[in-house]
Order: structure tokens, then C-alpha cells, then sequence
């Protein structure tokens, strides 16, 4: 699959896969979601996922989280029509790397299933993480439980397998549908978030490497 890397044009398809996560306008969550977004459109994305000073890590984190996880969704919901029990039997990414779902809870033991099938207990299981006010408080002053860290860092190692399965599988479909802009710019914004936090390991990001090197080595 040869890559092409452009600048953000924009032809969004406003068709999502699941319902979009919404921040409470007012709240302070969404007042970092806009500095966010105004960072973001400085063009400098080292500088944009830093920590703004004096905020709160947990909810920097949580807002960025929320999202991604609807970035994805809008992304994976412009190919759902060639992401198929028939063209996807299998959760991949390219031949080496297979996914099984487990959510320790429903499915306790890892099943093997399709993509459509894989990515639809994901992104269930992310949006019930996100709608859980006990983890992803959204009024001020409710603290992060303990464990919010390492929940958002299952979410996002999650949400990278869909980014894995879209440039594997169905990177020729993005391009079809003049995407791949679109495409590149979410997932370097996730890549350089996800490294300057250090929230997913290394080892889960081996199938798209070679990718993360050449989108990551211009901004160094």
C-alpha cells in the first residue's frame, strides 16, 4: 500500500458509525476541547497536544480521548460500506496482525470475529466507558477515579486498531473517497498525543510504524 501524506482539505462525510459523544457546552471540558481546536488549527500538532498549563492531566487527557473517539467513529463511518462480513472476516491489520475481542466483562475470552463485527463491540464498549460519569466525570469539581488512567489508555490503544484496520484494508477506498487528508491528519494528531503521554506501548503500534515514522520524523 503506498501512503500519500497531504495537508487537510476536507471533504468530511458527516455520516457517523455510532451516535457522536457530545461535551457539555459551558462546562470546562469544553473549554479545553476549544483551546484544543485552536491549537490544532496553528498547524503545529507537537505544540497542540501538550498539557495546557495549570489544567488538569486527567481531563486533558479525557477530552482528547472523547475526541478521538469521535474522529474514528466519523472516519470508520465513511467505509463502513467496504468493511463486510465477506471482505473482513477477520479483525487485521495487513497479514501479520489479527485482533480477537475480549472486553473482560460480556466476553471474558478473546473471539475470533469479523471487522464490522470486532469494531462494533469496540466502539460499544468505548462509548459506554465515555458515558460512565464515574469515569469520565463531566461536571466540575468530580474527581477521576484511580484507575482513569489506565482506562483511557485501553481506550486508545482500542481506538488504534481501527485507524490499523482502515490504512491496512481499506486504505484505497479512503483515497476513492478523497479521505485520506482527512485520514492522515486525525491519526498524526493521535500519534503525537498518545506519545506525549506515553499511552499506548510500542509494541501495539508496530502495525502502522513504518507510517507513525514517516508522519512523525518531518516534526522533529
Amino acid at each position: 500500500v503506498s501512503f500519500i501524506f497531504t495537508v487537510f482539505i476536507g471533504n468530511r462525510s458527516s455520516k457517523t458509525f455510532k451516535p457522536k459523544k457530545n461535551i457539555p457546552e459551558g462546562s470546562h471540558q469544553y473549554e479545553l476541547l476549544k483551546h484544543a481546536e485552536a491549537t490544532l488549527g496553528s498547524g503545529n500538532l507537537r505544540m497542540a497536544v501538550m498539557l495546557p498549563e495549570g489544567e488538569d492531566l486527567n481531563e486533558w487527557v479525557a477530552v482528547n480521548t472523547v475526541d478521538f473517539f469521535n474522529q474514528i467513529n466519523m472516519l470508520y463511518g465513511t467505509i463502513t460500506d467496504f468493511c463486510t462480513e465477506e471482505s473482513c472476516p477477520v479483525m487485521s491489520a495487513g497479514p501479520k496482525y489479527e485482533y480477537h475481542w475480549a472486553d473482560g466483562t460480556n466476553i471474558k475470552k478473546p473471539i475470533k470475529c469479523s471487522a464490522p463485527k470486532y469494531i462494533d463491540y469496540l466502539m460499544t464498549w468505548v462509548q459506554d466507558q465515555l458515558d460512565d460519569e464515574t469515569l469520565f466525570p463531566s461536571k466540575i469539581g468530580v474527581p477521576f477515579k484511580r484507575n482513569f488512567m489506565s482506562v483511557a489508555k485501553t481506550i486508545l490503544k482500542r481506538l488504534f486498531r481501527v485507524y490499523a484496520h482502515i490504512y491496512h484494508q481499506h486504505f484505497d477506498s479512503v483515497m476513492q473517497l478523497q479521505e485520506e487528508a482527512h485520514l492522515n491528519t486525525s491519526f498524526k494528531h493521535f500519534i503525537f498525543f498518545v506519545q506525549e503521554f506515553n499511552l499506548i506501548d510500542r509494541k501495539e503500534l508496530v502495525p502502522l510504524q513504518e507510517l507513525i515514522d514517516k508522519l512523525t520524523t518531518k516534526d522533529r
